[in-house]
């Protein structure tokens, strides 16, 4: 049987009321050959600028303008950083073997919503979990943390355990160890700006659909369709 393997983050904005999650997913066979594929981007991005293949992309810090990842002026134009976002989803759009999505539930805005981000990564679990028993398949997700947020270990045992194909609860890999994590990350922020479509940067509008070859939940994140 096939076992598939889903990595997930989280994006969105309480000010805005849009809850995202992001995944990559593979079939487990497929981990080494998509891995290398992602890691000589990574090498090659390190010849070309200077970002260090351990360096942790993470979409906020780094499309923000934080730190300085090269070490060179080339960190104080933030075009150079959304070209980097650009070719990322580029890249994982091509790697052979691994796909990605995203999913998103709309709260009140300005509002702290613990029970909506939990209502979100639900709706995601079932959806992941009707599509693996569709499939005839199983599956895994791993997500960013560490585990201390049991938000997500419930919606694993909301499901029926006699039928689910999401097996065993979320396991946790923090985002800074874990170059699959940092993709999904990816992923997620793509579709938030690709649902939010803030005023003053449309340039990021179009991310998501970078993903348009690859992307197992269509090509808008997806809300309507989730139970």
């Amino acid at each position: 049987m096939i076992v598939r393997v889903f990595y997930v983050d989280d994006s969105g904005s309480e000010q805005h009321g849009i809850n995202v999650f992001g995944w990559v997913e593979l079939e487990l066979g497929a981990w080494n050959q998509v891995l290398r594929g992602w890691l000589d981007w990574r090498q090659e991005l390190y010849r070309s600028i200077g970002l260090a293949t351990d360096y942790e992309l993470h979409a906020t810090k780094f499309l923000g303008g934080r730190g300085r990842p090269t070490g060179t002026d080339w960190d104080t134009a933030k075009p150079n950083r959304s070209q980097v976002m650009r070719d990322a989803l580029s890249t994982i759009d091509g790697l052979d073997g691994l796909a990605a999505g995203a999913v998103f539930l709309r709260t009140t805005p300005g509002v702290k919503h613990p029970a909506a981000k939990a209502d979100a990564y639900a709706r995601l679990v079932r959806y992941l979990d009707a599509r693996l028993t569709a499939a005839g398949e199983l599956g895994l997700i791993m997500m960013d943390g560490d585990g201390s947020d049991h938000t997500y270990r419930g919606a694993h045992r909301e499901l029926k355990l006699a039928t689910r194909s999401v097996i065993e609860d979320p396991l946790f890999q923090h985002s800074h160890h874990s170059q699959w994590v940092q993709m999904a990350d990816l992923v997620a922020y793509a579709a938030f700006m690709r649902v939010e479509r803030m005023v003053g940067k449309p340039f990021a509008w179009e991310w998501f659909t970078l993903l348009a070859d690859c992307s197992t939940s269509g090509v808008e994140p997806l809300d309507r369709h989730l139970a």
